[in-house]
């Protein structure tokens, strides 16, 4: 008689379709997509806001002679007289990018002034798309980390934007800025008189006079000496804005660069270099 014996069979679960869940990654979703609706469309509002009928901004063949700045920094650089072998006092210095722009865009400078013996470093937060709360924090913290590093409060030299982060940083952390150097920086009179504030509204989701870092920024100078470079040839930021007024910088340096031209133009840089090599600086 033939033995047979009972092989149990497990057959896998199948999972039950929690209906709840489903609900509310749903929901979840349609509220993600609401929010981005919001955010585009308050984006698109302050792209397309009207500029006020008093503020100017460089001329539209102002704006267009930018398109130049290539040729003219290769003509430039090919004209340009070879750096000064004397060295003065090394300081440290930060060099923090225009809106938009990338640290390497600045890298003619951060070979000039490393071959006049300062030690320079860039601001480490890649692309310059505007402040957040959060991202000026941690530029703040790589300021004070890099002072006390070098021993020495630091030079901020800032492009256009980065000029206004370096002036509020120099607001908040005065022991830790010996000097602020801005280029082309829309730091005077009304936050619009440039070519760039509806680009910028419409990227940082904020109003160019509001931004989430506070206002110290614009008006009042920092409590450090502080030099303005500017040019009457700049095609997106008001000369204006960029030179401003007694009492909002120590001192104002005309160039003759276009605004692209202030991130590598060798006069730009041969200005740095005289600037920073003159700083008297207590280093004791």
């Amino acid at each position: 008689m033939a033995m047979t014996q009972k092989i149990p069979v497990t057959f896998p679960r199948v999972a039950v379709r929690d209906e709840h869940r489903v609900g509310v990654a749903l929901r979840s979703a349609g509220a993600r997509l609401v929010l981005w609706q919001r955010a585009i469309a308050r984006r698109g509002a302050l792209a397309f806001q009207a500029r006020p009928s008093e503020v100017r901004g460089p001329t539209l063949a102002r704006l267009l002679s930018e398109l130049k700045t290539p040729y003219e920094l290769w003509s430039a650089g090919r004209r340009a007289l070879p750096a000064a072998a004397d060295r003065g006092a090394s300081h440290p210095v930060m060099l923090l990018p225009g809106f938009g722009t990338h640290p390497a865009r600045m890298k003619r400078l951060r070979s000039a002034l490393g071959a006049a013996g300062h030690r320079v470093a860039d601001w480490g937060l890649g692309f310059n798309f505007g402040p957040s709360e959060d991202r000026f924090d941690r530029l703040c913290e790589r300021v004070l980390t890099m002072a006390r590093r070098e021993g020495q409060p630091l030079v901020l030299v800032g492009w256009s934007l980065g000029g206004l982060f370096a002036r509020e940083i120099a607001h908040r952390h005065p022991e830790a800025v010996a000097m602020v150097i801005t280029m082309g920086s829309p730091f005077s009179g009304d936050r619009r008189a440039n070519n760039a504030w509806r680009a910028y509204q419409a990227i940082t989701g904020h109003a160019v006079d509001a931004p989430p870092v506070g206002e110290r920024c614009f008006g009042a100078k920092p409590p450090v000496p502080t030099i303005a470079l500017w040019s009457p040839r700049d095609g997106i930021v008001s000369p204006r804005s960029s030179c401003g007024r007694p009492g909002e910088r120590d001192r104002a340096v005309a160039l003759r660069c276009t605004h692209l031209g202030f991130a590598g133009h060798p006069d730009v840089a041969r200005t740095l270099v005289s600037l920073i090599g003159a700083l008297e600086q207590d280093n004791t």
